[in-house]
């Protein structure tokens, strides 16, 4: 027999950025507690709302399945004295189960005789432990920090006012985070603040909304929220960017119970600032949706949400236009006072910014960001000049009054300002897109000089900082470096650049001064960006041995890496694949096991079997096209070419014994297979195919 189950967290206002994560990690906990407790064929639904976390399961069993437990305890040949007595340890484990020694019975395995003790373990009512199973649940949400309220001594991400505990009809007995589960719960904080009771599961979203003012389905409430917002935008002839405002929408629907969008306007005269001011004022402070028209021109129409239902909501719409106007009234003011001096300007107040205290000012930091990329700019055939003058120009904003407001407006006021200064439009455009990409998905640098810039910048991050000895540890990056190894990687591969990660980190090593030792620390951060691109490429359908194979040749240009996994997973598709994969294997573990020194030529006039003429002759014959091949980076041609040696490489192992007598002969064989394994490794260790 199974009943609905039925849990409700009532709270004060829960963090909105938070609220889906909770969410979703109740509902995990929640399910890996019953599935513990032996619990299956349920299904759970999750509810979230400003004041409340709950949780529907659906179809849950009311008892545990029964379990034949067998418990094995001593060798019988340990059990029994010569006379058939029972020796201590079996009487110890028939007095730990509670039987006695002649209850116990006999286990025949592999390893010998036991005694073993076999019982059937009876299911427990599911109502007696779901409140224990809620608690542990709650305890192992990710609340970074949690509080406490009044004299309770329960903890929580906020406080707690009630808990509805419903198992089919009744209410379940007991209590969690020191409160007493009920059948009541609470609506909207104006609207019904009043106590409602709910009867079953199964009403208690319908109820809340159609009694309480309460939509507690988040992803319907969210809906509710874009279907809203989007007719009010088509009402005043304009759109609203969904995709640019997915965190936005997701942090409203997170505010509110009962959502009503409502549009608003502000003065004409603010549309003279830059879009990107104006939109950040509204997102930023207000949580205002802004509405653009069909050409992406910026319009004075925004939208808002609100979590009451007035019977005026024209004053709730002056509210609310009253609340934006000083606020762009002060982006006004910061943009008509930053451009009354130039952005280069601004620079000479980064001296006195300090980066990072081993590492110096803002100010050092741009000057070996520039002098990198322009070393990097001749790699990238970029124009040196202006990749320089963005570089010198690029953390300037950082001290204009409208950067100290909206932090996120780094690098696209710097163009702006640049534009205003009269600097070059390619300079311009590399002070905005070298923070590029900003975030997962983003776009990436566009032009050679910004690539320059942005490969420049977070290289030096990345390097400062191990050399610093701030290297990431655990879930802590506190300088970003996750995500700037992500993003040097990213430009280098999709924007298809031959650019060598590690020598590109030792001429940044130059740019620091000798005392800091920061050449000492190349080989840890290159060993760090490439366990990115390795994490980075098991998401996109190549194996773990694909990529270990390359690595272990250790390339050090992305782009080049990338090529080469890309052979090897192509070649690990062909017939040839295993057999000379296991064969690369083999010759590892021979190698290895020799201790003579190998010579890097071989003699034919020591070869004693046809099949080690054979290979040799196999081997040497393709040689000059794997080498042109390989010059050209035509790695799958190189391991096409190197399959067509699999017949000869077979017949070598059925025939030769490579570990001879004669030393001469023995050594002469690892000196072929060195060789035929040297071919292999120009592209990658495929030894490492071998699982």
């Amino acid at each position: 027999m199974n009943k609905d189950f039925l849990i409700e967290i009532g709270t004060e206002e829960l963090p909105p950025l938070a609220l889906p994560k909770l969410s979703n990690a109740f509902a995990n906990e929640i399910k890996a507690e019953l599935e513990k407790f032996r619990l299956s064929g349920f299904e759970i639904v999750q509810y979230a709302a400003p004041r409340r976390l709950a949780l529907w399961v659906k179809n849950l069993p009311i008892e545990q399945t029964s379990e034949a437990i067998e418990k094995r305890g001593p060798a019988v040949a340990n059990a029994f004295d010569a006379e058939g007595k029972p020796s201590k340890a079996a009487q110890g484990f028939a007095r730990s189960n509670g039987v006695d020694v002649e209850q116990l019975e006999r286990l025949e395995t592999e390893q010998g005789e036991y005694l073993v003790y076999r019982f059937t373990e009876e299911g427990q009512q599911t109502k007696d432990h779901l409140l224990a199973m809620v608690e542990t649940a709650l305890s192992r949400l990710p609340i970074p920090k949690r509080m406490r309220w009044g004299d309770n001594a329960a903890e929580f991400v906020r406080p707690v006012h009630w808990i509805l505990a419903l198992f089919g009809d009744d209410i379940v007995d007991g209590s969690v985070l020191g409160l007493a589960a009920g059948n009541v719960s609470y609506g909207h904080r104006f609207h019904a603040p009043q106590a409602i009771t709910i009867s079953s599961a199964s009403e208690y979203a319908e109820r809340l909304e159609s009694k309480a003012y309460v939509m507690a389905d988040f992803v319907s409430r969210k809906a509710v929220v874009k279907k809203q917002i989007e007719k009010i935008a088509d009402d005043v002839n304009g759109v609203v960017d969904f995709e640019a405002d997915a965190e936005l929408l997701n942090e409203v629907a997170a505010l509110v119970e009962w959502p009503v969008a409502l549009s608003g306007s502000f003065d004409e005269e603010f549309l003279s600032i830059p879009s990107e001011a104006v939109v950040s004022s509204m997102k930023g402070h207000q949580k205002y949706f802004p509405v653009f028209a069909k050409d992406g021109s910026l319009t004075q129409h925004f939208i808002t949400v609100s979590n009451i239902d007035s019977k005026d909501m024209s004053q709730v719409r002056d509210g609310n236009e009253r609340v934006i106007r000083p606020r762009l009234a002060d982006a006004k003011f910061f943009w008509e006072q930053d451009k009354k001096q130039t952005l280069e300007s601004f620079n000479e107040r980064l001296k006195s910014l300090i980066y990072q205290k081993k590492l110096g000012t803002v100010y050092d930091k741009v000057q070996r960001v520039a002098s990198l990329a322009v070393e990097l700019a001749k790699l990238n055939q970029a124009n040196a000049g202006n990749v320089q003058r963005a570089a010198l120009l690029a953390k300037a904003d950082l001290n204009t009054e409208m950067v100290g407001e909206f932090p996120k407006l780094q690098g696209v006021m710097g163009k702006y300002y640049a534009n205003e200064s009269g600097e070059l439009e390619a300079v311009a455009e590399a002070i905005e897109d070298h923070y590029k990409p900003r975030y997962s998905g983003d776009d990436l640098p566009a032009s050679p000089e910004s690539q320059a810039l942005a490969l420049a910048d977070r290289l030096d991050t990345l390097l400062g900082i191990f050399a610093a000895g701030q290297k990431p540890s655990g879930a802590k990056d506190p300088y970003g470096l996750r995500r700037a190894a992500i993003a040097v990687l990213r430009i280098i591969i999709d924007k298809e650049l031959n650019i060598d990660v590690e020598a590109s980190l030792h001429l940044a090593a130059k740019q620091y001064p000798a005392e800091l030792k920061a050449d000492s620390v190349v080989a840890d951060v290159f060993d760090y960006i490439m366990a990115r691109l390795r994490a980075e490429y098991e998401q996109i359908d190549f194996t773990p041995q694909q990529i270990e194979a390359v690595l272990s040749t250790r390339p050090t240009r992305p782009i080049d890496f990338d090529q080469r996994l890309k052979a090897v997973a192509a070649f690990s598709k062909m017939d040839e694949a295993e057999s000379l994969a296991a064969a690369n294997k083999r010759i590892t573990n021979l190698l290895k096991k020799s201790k003579d020194t190998i010579s890097a030529e071989v003699q034919e006039g020591l070869f004693v079997e046809d099949a080690e003429k054979q290979l040799y002759a196999k081997l040497n014959s393709v040689l000059p096209e794997v080498q042109e091949q390989t010059r050209q980076a035509n790695y799958q041609s190189v391991l096409s070419t190197l399959a067509s040696l699999k017949d000869a490489v077979d017949q070598f192992f059925d025939d030769v014994m490579v570990m001879a007598d004669d030393a001469a002969i023995k050594n002469n064989r690892l000196a072929l297979l060195q060789q035929l394994r040297a071919a292999f490794l120009q592209v990658a260790d495929i030894s490492k195919l071998q699982s």
